[in-house]
């Protein structure tokens, strides 16, 4: 039984968790993930995927961390890498409502929290004539609202970090071939990726597959089902090579790419992936992961 299905107002879920910052992260992560899986984590002795997560967030204080999570100023990361030609345009970054300006963007665009993590705080634009300005304008001061130096409601060390919260106006992005953009999210260990977690038809019908680095199917999902086996995409080699530099600094990190046609595009760097509450299928999984992920650095 999840918060969800006790508390079904998202907003409600988010006061309350707030409410509760005052509990020690090792207990408020504990208590979440029991209510969420169903069972307590063992973080003195952790073997699963999950497990190792809980820890990574309150034990993991990387300072570059911040950064990294912070969906404009990774760009400067990205590019320090030698990988600015992966980036996706930007066209505006706004840190005040009062900034923004529609008259300035293009007919097609992605307007992003810069905080927003989980897919959170994401408006995707395909035509600005029939746009809601007003909706817009209301996400524009939600989203640049001053941010409370406090525990993120997952407890995720990164997130409490940021300070500033900014509105990114990004290129959209699409694919000629496909309905909807694929997301590759490459797993990756100390700058080695393992497997790749795809998903699929988002808007409609979400499904979610897992491929080794060989493009071999590993008979794997976690938060949405499996869906029909695709092709490896063009210039695949190329983006386990571009994952491989993203996460060379980190024990774990999910670097998420696009792929268009062979041109590879960056999405964002996931430290946290479902805050480490995701429950796969088959439940070996989580312990193979957990295999791959080396905590003795932090634990």
């Amino acid at each position: 039984m999840g918060y969800k299905s006790i508390i079904k107002n998202k907003n409600y879920r988010f006061i309350i968790l707030h409410k509760l910052s005052w509990v020690p992260d090792s207990l408020m992560v504990r208590l979440q993930y029991r209510i969420k899986l169903g069972y307590w984590p063992n973080l003195k002795n952790p073997k699963r995927f999950m497990e190792k997560i809980q820890l990574y967030k309150i034990k993991y204080c990387n300072p570059i961390l911040p950064h990294c999570v912070d969906k404009y100023d990774v760009r400067e990361y990205v590019t320090k890498k030698g990988l600015n030609d992966i980036l996706v345009e930007c066209y505006a970054v706004y840190e005040s409502a009062e900034d923004f300006k529609i008259e300035d963007l293009p007919n097609k665009f992605v307007a992003k929290s810069t905080t927003g993590g989980g897919g959170l705080n994401v408006l995707i634009v395909r035509d600005k004539a029939n746009l809601d300005v007003q909706k817009i304008k209301r996400c524009a001061a939600n989203w640049t609202k001053p941010r409370p130096h406090r525990p993120s409601s997952g407890r995720e060390w990164a997130y409490k970090e940021i300070h500033k919260n900014r509105m990114i106006i990004e290129e959209y992005l699409e694919d000629p071939s496909q309905n909807d953009l694929v997301d590759y999210k490459f797993f990756c260990f100390d700058g080695k990726p393992y497997c790749v977690q795809l998903d699929s038809n988002r808007q409609n019908d979400h499904h979610q597959n897992y491929y080794d680095t060989n493009w071999k199917s590993l008979g794997v999902h976690c938060s949405y089902p499996e869906g029909p086996l695709v092709p490896k995409p063009l210039n695949f080699e190329k983006m386990l090579e571009v994952a491989s530099i993203l996460s060379k600094d980190f024990p774990f990190v999910r670097v998420d790419l696009y792929n268009v046609n062979g041109k590879i595009y960056f999405g964002e760097l996931t430290f946290y992936p479902t805050s480490g509450y995701g429950k796969f299928t088959p439940d070996s999984f989580d312990y193979e992961l957990g295999k791959q992920f080396n905590v003795s650095s932090f634990q």
